[in-house]
């Protein structure tokens, strides 16, 4: 007879940020600085023993809601088969098809679907990317964590060797400050520190308007940069394709979108050429692995934004060699840590993710639901 779900969990968690960041959108004035991340887990227990967990977050508003959206869906999954991912997520879309099928509503979803994809991985006795099909055992990796705005220039290089030495491959520092003079000193001065060759990235998070964004691109490309993220607010496709029109270095969005629909957009418009889809953003796994099927198809590299835990598995089945962002935030969540070694991140041998929830986590759970018998 086919498993069942039997028992559904899911917690509200918040992770205090050690010390308060702020990247441009906090020096344009459209944002505070940032202080906790908000989590949503849903662990799926299985008539079979089998468990699985997967998570979604929110770095400000819309944790309670993702919160409050899941405890109204997840059970309409009670009795149903696990290894029906494609269908089950269907008919969660379908329980909350009033309130759409982007942002909050779908972000809730992906907690459930990636706790899916780990549970039918570990019936599998597989890792979730052998399970999936992969491509390598391991992806390039760079660190965004200590580069934020609000850190002084000396703290910034510090983390940025701190990082080297612990085997990470590339640095990405913010960009997008109000007085263009403060970023190119602090890029200038990154690339003298890292040398001409060591792979750096910047990151303007959607700060720059259509003239200052191709005005601060051109002055950045004689710094042999990987690639300009986010130079223009997220949605802005036809300023976005101008950039990767006529600027050398590669340009980078898409993290900011809540949708596949969004991202197609994005691919359609050729509006960048390094593709950055967020799987608790866009859905979970089902919908990350449409997208990026499709992405591959358009020739674009990937570099999924934050979720390591999850990014890496997915990043080791795309056919393209991709990036994956280390943040190491979400490592109280959990028992285990990511392996870093020659520049990347080493994909786990354990089946499922490969991560189990932590006592830290329970400490910082301010909100559970359960639907199901235990």
């Amino acid at each position: 007879m086919a498993d069942s779900i039997r028992h559904i969990n899911l917690s509200h968690v918040v992770l205090p940020l050690k010390t308060a960041i702020s990247d441009a959108k906090v020096f344009t004035g459209r944002q505070k600085p940032m202080t906790e991340v908000h989590f949503l887990f849903a662990e799926i227990t299985t008539a079979d023993g089998l468990e699985g967990v997967g998570f979604s977050y929110s770095k400000r508003a819309g944790g309670p809601a993702q919160f409050a959206h899941a405890k109204q869906v997840a059970d309409n999954l009670i009795g149903e088969n696990p290894s029906d991912i494609g269908k089950l997520f269907v008919k969660l879309e379908w329980a909350g098809a009033s309130v759409g099928r982007s942002g909050v509503a779908i972000q809730a979803l992906a907690a459930i679907d990636v706790a899916l994809w780990d549970l039918k991985s570990k019936r599998a006795g597989l890792p979730l990317s052998k399970l999936i099909g992969s491509h390598r055992d391991s992806v390039r990796t760079y660190n965004t964590s200590g580069g934020f705005l609000n850190a002084p220039l000396d703290e910034v290089i510090e983390n940025a060797s701190r990082s080297r030495e612990a085997g990470i491959g590339g640095i990405k520092i913010k960009v997008g400050h109000p007085d263009r003079n403060v970023d190119m000193t602090r890029l200038t001065a990154m690339r003298e520190h890292l040398g001409d060759d060591f792979p750096l990235m910047v990151d303007a998070n959607q700060q720059w308007d259509r003239p200052t964004a191709m005005r601060m691109c051109r002055a950045m490309e004689p710094f042999n940069l990987i690639w300009i993220e986010e130079p223009l607010d997220a949605y802005d496709y036809e300023g976005h394709a101008d950039l990767a029109r006529v600027i050398d270095t590669p340009i980078a969005t898409g993290e900011m979108l809540a949708s596949v629909a969004e991202h197609l957009k994005l691919i359609d418009t050729k509006s960048c050429d390094v593709i950055q889809p967020d799987c608790p953003r866009v859905g979970g796994i089902t919908e990350f692995l449409r997208l990026t099927t499709i992405a591959a198809q358009a020739g674009l590299q990937l570099a999924p934004h934050f979720a390591m835990e999850i990014h890496c598995h997915l990043a080791a089945t795309y056919p393209i060699e991709p990036w994956v962002e280390h943040f190491d935030w979400l490592d109280p969540l959990f028992n285990e840590r990511m392996q870093i070694a020659d520049g990347r991140m080493i994909v786990s041998d354990r089946p499922g993710l490969g991560v189990t929830i932590s006592d830290q986590l329970r400490a910082w759970t301010v909100d559970t639901f359960e639907v199901g018998a235990r």
